[in-house]
């Protein structure tokens, strides 16, 4: 079977979150406001921020206008896990049908500037990056575990 260039990056961030979910369900809810340290974010922070970038990641996929950027996330309480994933999957679902949207030339030709640091880039480039982002939190996520001293759970199949 022959992938496509996007089919590649779609199953690419789909095995890159079941692995993000599996280590955030391993989260206790009594550490949800864990942190290594007082500057950190706490653990619920961080899966909230990467639920969240999705959202953000298809507006700058799109073109879209950053420059009055407000998450449906804000003013949100914290729950638990399982709802902030519930709440985050009609975002997820917009977010890989858009990338989907992309032909293989588009991946190469259109450009995108990442609003927070304006380096421009070829959008199969960027969307590996959005890849990159959320695997360098689960690493992060495991120190987190790591440091509460709770089981991990096993991601590397």
């Amino acid at each position: 079977m022959i992938m496509t260039q996007t089919e590649l990056i779609i199953l690419n961030f789909k095995e890159i979150r079941r692995r993000s979910i599996a280590l955030w369900q391993g989260l206790p809810k009594s550490h949800y406001n864990w942190k290594p340290d007082e500057n950190a974010t706490t653990a619920i922070e961080m899966v909230r921020h990467v639920l969240e970038a999705d959202y953000g990641w298809n507006i700058i996929i799109n073109n879209g206008d950053m420059s009055t950027y407000s998450t449906p996330w804000k003013n949100r309480p914290f729950q638990s896990v399982e709802d902030e994933l519930e709440f985050a999957k009609p975002y997820r679902e917009i977010f890989l049908n858009s990338v989907q949207k992309f032909s293989d030339r588009e991946l190469i030709e259109n450009t995108i500037i990442h609003p927070g640091n304006g380096e421009l880039k070829p959008l199969g480039q960027y969307l590996l990056r959005i890849g990159y982002h959320e695997s360098v939190h689960a690493g992060q996520f495991i120190s987190y575990l790591r440091g509460m001293g709770v089981e991990r759970p096993f991601i590397w199949d």
